[in-house]
């Protein structure tokens, strides 16, 4: 019944223990006020039942439960409702550059590593519904796979179908990759803008250095994450395309430049991370995701609708019809 109902005055209700008192008070006043007469035989008269003299405590009844809705009332009943809305104060666009070279099909990840990282990413994007994100891949050369946008459903899509292809040249450009990304976000207006840079290799193709690139990054404010993917010591790996297009595999040591890729964070004030295993690169992006929160401001409205006035007009009719019963049906009684 008082779902949704809050009391303003809840002190008021102390007053109801006036009520126990005021029946005490009526018990003691009515045995007074009962008069005996004592005889020794009721031969002679005649018997007439009535129930009106057992009805005539409704009156106090009526009066009793119209002071406990005054009471209530007085204790200023009220419904609320509780609207919100929520508004990002301050987003972050975001930029994941993936490295898609061969050596990203090694199975030291499962099934592999670009599918690993596609599986991880994927539930990243998903929990970033207040910012905005793009996707670059790079391998010997660079490219944008989708600018900044708001909308997941195509940065999803978009994820979905990156997958490793010889019309990329061959090598791993990691200068070119993050000044791809740089590129895509130099002119973003948001308040936060980062880069997740991936690779699994050394930097050995491109013609953009590195340092460059992290000294661009610097100058427009963008803050780098690095990641190097690939278990330590030897992974099975792509070393050659069989006449049927299918790669053989083989053990290949894996070489990754975590020293550039430590500079690379250091300098544009981000950090760097090593994944070795499935379960370490989401341990990654779960600290990344914590690591870059977006400020969202909740705003929430509240509309009171009082409700002491039904209370009162009800307290009233009941004293209204506790005197019509006094001066009509009770009047004798009384």
């Amino acid at each position: 019944m008082f779902e949704g109902v809050e009391f303003l005055n809840k002190e008021f209700f102390w007053l109801l223990l006036l009520l126990p008192l005021a029946i005490l008070w009526y018990v003691l006043k009515n045995n007074k006020q009962t008069a005996e007469l004592k005889i020794s035989s009721l031969k002679g008269f005649k018997m007439t039942h009535s129930w009106l003299p057992k009805l005539k405590h409704l009156m106090f009844v009526l009066r009793l439960l119209a002071l406990a809705l005054l009471i209530t009332a007085l204790a200023r009943p009220r419904s609320v409702d509780v609207s919100s809305r929520t508004k990002t104060t301050r987003g972050i666009d975001i930029v994941m550059a993936i490295d898609v070279s061969g050596s990203m099909l090694a199975k030291d990840l499962k099934p592999n590593r670009l599918e690993a990282l596609k599986e991880v990413a994927a539930d990243f994007i998903k929990g970033r519904p207040n910012d905005r994100i793009g996707l670059v891949e790079y391998a010997g050369e660079s490219y944008t796979k989708t600018p900044i946008t708001s909308d997941k459903a195509i940065v999803l899509r978009s994820l979905e179908s990156i997958k490793y292809n010889n019309i990329i040249e061959g090598g791993t450009a990691i200068g070119m990759g993050l000044a791809t990304a740089v590129n895509r976000l130099k002119d973003s207006k948001a308040k936060s803008k980062v880069i997740i840079l991936l690779t699994d290799g050394v930097n050995n193709s491109g013609f953009i250095e590195p340092t460059i690139a992290s000294e661009l990054a610097v100058e427009y404010g963008i803050k780098t994450y690095t990641i190097g993917l690939g278990t330590n010591g030897m992974a099975l790996s792509p070393v050659a395309v069989l006449p049927n297009g299918n790669f053989q595999y083989g053990r290949v040591q894996v070489e990754i430049d975590e020293a550039l890729l430590k500079d690379i964070a250091k300098v544009t004030g981000g950090k760097y991370f090593r994944a070795t295993d499935n379960e370490k690169l989401e341990a990654i992006y779960d600290e990344i995701n914590k690591l870059e929160k977006t400020d969202v401001e909740e705003f929430k409205y509240y509309n009171y609708q009082e409700m002491y006035r039904p209370l009162v007009i009800l307290a009233g009719l009941l004293l209204l019809i506790e005197l019509l019963l006094r001066f009509t049906v009770f009047r004798s009684f009384v």
